[in-house]
């Protein structure tokens, strides 16, 4: 989201006169997630203890940062401490794990809004004028490639270093790339597509006996890593969907990296691309909950729409005697979001047959995390592959 952001700050440097005028400025306002921009911001230097910058987060008032980069970055931790290290306000334990989960989404939906009230400004061509700021061009411009945003590096703007630091961080996962041990290759997720860091899914791909080698669809292929696997399992043709531009975009740019780009066509649709094929597999998110920011809509899904979505319109996108693998974890049911009634319910009220599955342990560090606020459901958690077949 792009929109304006306002501040004031002195018509001359800070201390020169008393009682100087400020002069407004204005600069475009950048969120990848579409928060509006802070009504409230004051301007700040290396000077600002992290209880202060902490106290006007809380409060709603952003700060905005004249200092040195790195002092920015250790302000941020600070002030994470607190965040982390404050008391929860609640009047009774939760009752349920439904619960437990979503008090632990609230928190943690709350944290990052308070921690994204630093901002960090951003001149035109993507320089950040602080003092040690790093060199964020190349950064910024993968960011925004293909997104409603491509031309967000035109003018100055505004940006929290929360999110900038994501910005980083992604760009270091693209550049190195993600180790797949069932390609023996790497993978490189670009900004906002999710990055396949849990393989064990991918495990059950490469291993469950293929019904046909001769066309399959991967539907919301993300970095196209399962199209990918199925290529070099001699699939001879792939149909690999999505309808992100950076989906699109990051799939094509693997596909090519591994050499399958010629047996691998990614198509732009929701959900299926036309015609039938005997293999139709989808990775949906696996948690029915909403997405609180854009690289969550690859684990969260609102009413479980697209496994929905995938479920009734899979009889009429599979040949007479062909599969659909349905790969999904079972932490929704641990969770209490879903039942295993209603998954078996919603496959047979689509006209389909299971004819059997597959599953996996997960090997994440979380789920042997006793600390973590959701380990008795991380730790019980299935990955499965559901096969799939037209009804009688």
């Amino acid at each position: 989201m792009v929109a304006e952001l306002c501040w004031e700050e002195p018509s001359v440097a800070p201390g020169a006169s008393a009682g100087c005028t400020p002069i407004v400025h204005r600069a475009r306002w950048r969120s990848e997630n579409g928060l509006p921009p802070p009504r409230r911001v004051v301007v700040a230097d290396d000077t600002m203890k992290a209880d202060t910058a902490w106290r006007l987060a809380c409060e709603g008032t952003a700060v905005l940062w004249r200092g040195d980069y790195h002092n920015a970055r250790q302000l941020l931790q600070a002030m994470g401490r607190r965040a982390d290290s404050r008391p929860r306000k609640r009047t009774q334990a939760p009752a349920t794990t439904a619960e437990v989960f979503h008090l632990h989404r609230m928190a943690q939906a709350q944290r990052a809004r308070t921690l994204g009230m630093l901002l960090i400004p951003v001149e035109a061509g993507g320089r950040i004028p602080l003092r040690r700021a790093p060199d964020v061009a190349q950064v910024l411009a993968e960011a925004v490639v293909g997104t409603r945003d491509a031309d967000l590096l035109d003018a100055p703007f505004v940006i929290s270093l929360r999110e900038l630091l994501g910005l980083i961080g992604a760009h270091e996962w693209r550049s190195k790339g993600v180790t797949v041990a069932a390609l023996g290759a790497l993978i490189h997720p670009w900004y906002g597509v999710f990055s396949p860091i849990r393989g064990e899914y991918l495990d059950l791909v490469a291993r469950a006996p293929l019904p046909a080698s001769t066309l399959a669809f991967d539907i919301g292929t993300g970095t196209g890593v399962i199209a990918a696997v199925l290529a070099r399992r001699g699939v001879a043709r792939v149909l690999a969907t999505d309808q992100d531009p950076r989906a699109l975009g990051c799939a094509r740019d693997n596909l090519a990296r591994l050499g399958v780009g010629e047996r691998v066509e990614v198509v732009e649709a929701d959900l299926f691309p036309p015609g039938r094929a005997p293999l139709v597999v989808c990775n949906p998110p696996w948690v029915p909950a909403k997405p609180t920011a854009a690289i969550e809509r690859a684990v969260y899904d609102p009413d479980s729409r697209m496994l929905r979505g995938f479920l009734e319109g899979l009889a009429e996108h599979l040949t007479a005697d062909g599969e659909g693998w349905l790969i999904l974890s079972d932490l929704a049911e641990h969770l209490g979001l879903r039942t295993r009634a209603q998954l078996l319910g919603w496959i047979e009220g689509a006209g389909l047959r299971v004819l059997g599955r597959e599953d996996i342990r997960p090997r994440h560090a979380k789920a042997a995390d006793s600390g973590d606020a959701l380990h008795a459901a991380r730790a019980a958690e299935i990955t499965s592959l559901w096969r799939l077949a037209i009804s009688a």
